[in-house]
């Protein structure tokens, strides 16, 4: 049982079930610096990943003008 993660051209493959947040934490990910998206929706770091799901992580871009 496993969930698919697709991040900067790699496919990894994780033990399911498992949430969003312990998806990234066993990437060794910070949680504040990706956007998680399943089937193009957007997913919160409490959601559950289940076996046969496939997400893609995103990296935010943060920043501005002074």
């Amino acid at each position: 049982m496993s969930v698919t993660v697709q991040w900067r051209g790699e496919v990894r493959e994780l033990a399911a079930p498992l949430t969003v947040g312990e998806a990234l934490a066993q990437l060794g990910l910070p949680a504040e610096l990706y956007l998680v998206l399943r089937n193009g929706v957007l997913l919160q770091e409490d959601d559950l990943l289940k076996d046969g799901d496939a997400i893609r992580l995103i990296g935010a871009i943060s920043g501005g003008a002074s």
